[in-house]
């Protein structure tokens, strides 16, 4: 390490505060890390077997996508949703998505739209091997990205941040129950319907699956009794 000159050590410093965050997300879907509870840096860096450094700094990443909270002297706070929360951030996204699904119907080629089948096929694939991190990453890109053939970057900013304050909400127990893979298949549905140029279908898809999703939230949410295994850092 002695040799290493300064840009070196930030690039090794960046790496290991990704995988810290990498970690914490999985441990968020897992239920590892649980809604309401307070985590200092210090204790989380001992079960990673890390410094604190990279955790805060994950942490702090994760405070700016709304996924944890900073509380004084203390450490951060595990954002907790509520029922009237999921609620509303499912309205808003469905007045957002499905008439803009309607919209890029129309006006997106054949061409912009097929480029969009590989990461529905990437959502599916990930759910079938219980990949949630692959899931979240693939449903987000093929989500923002089909938004992104509307032209307004606002609208994509703000679907995005809906998403990261809500879709991590009882994913772990969707998979357990063998539900992701039908929610995943749905984007591949969707992306047909819109190639079609049915742009009515297209939309009541839309709205079909963020339906569901917010019912699969409401199951998800149900309690679970389980023993949660030592949190730890893994490889990307």
């Amino acid at each position: 390490m002695a040799d290493l000159k300064p840009r070196t050590l930030i690039s090794v410093q960046e790496r290991l505060r990704d995988q810290v965050a990498h970690a914490l997300r999985a441990a968020l879907i897992s239920g590892e890390l649980r809604p309401g509870v307070v985590y200092s840096a210090p204790a989380l860096a001992a079960d990673f077997g890390v410094s604190a450094t990279p955790v805060r700094e994950a942490m702090l990443d994760l405070a700016r996508e709304g996924l944890v909270e900073a509380v004084r002297n203390k450490g951060f706070r595990v954002t907790e949703l509520s029922e009237r929360d999921l609620d509303e951030y499912t309205e808003i996204r469905a007045l957002i998505e499905v008439p803009t699904v309607g919209r890029v119907t129309r006006t997106a080629t054949a061409e912009q739209l097929e480029a969009l089948r590989p990461t529905a096929e990437e959502i599916v694939a990930a759910a079938r091997k219980h990949d949630l991190i692959g899931y979240l990453e693939a449903d987000r890109r093929f989500h923002l990205d089909l938004l992104g053939l509307a032209g307004n970057a606002r609208l994509v900013e703000t679907v995005g941040d809906l998403r990261k304050r809500s879709r991590l909400y009882g994913l772990n127990r969707l998979d357990q129950r063998g539900e992701l893979v039908s929610s995943a298949e749905e984007h591949l549905e969707l992306l047909d319907l819109m190639i079609s140029g049915d742009a009515e279908a297209a939309e009541e898809c839309m709205a079909r699956h963020l339906g569901h999703i917010r019912s699969l939230w409401a199951a998800g949410a149900e309690p679970v009794e389980e023993e949660r295994p030592a949190l730890r850092l893994r490889a990307r």
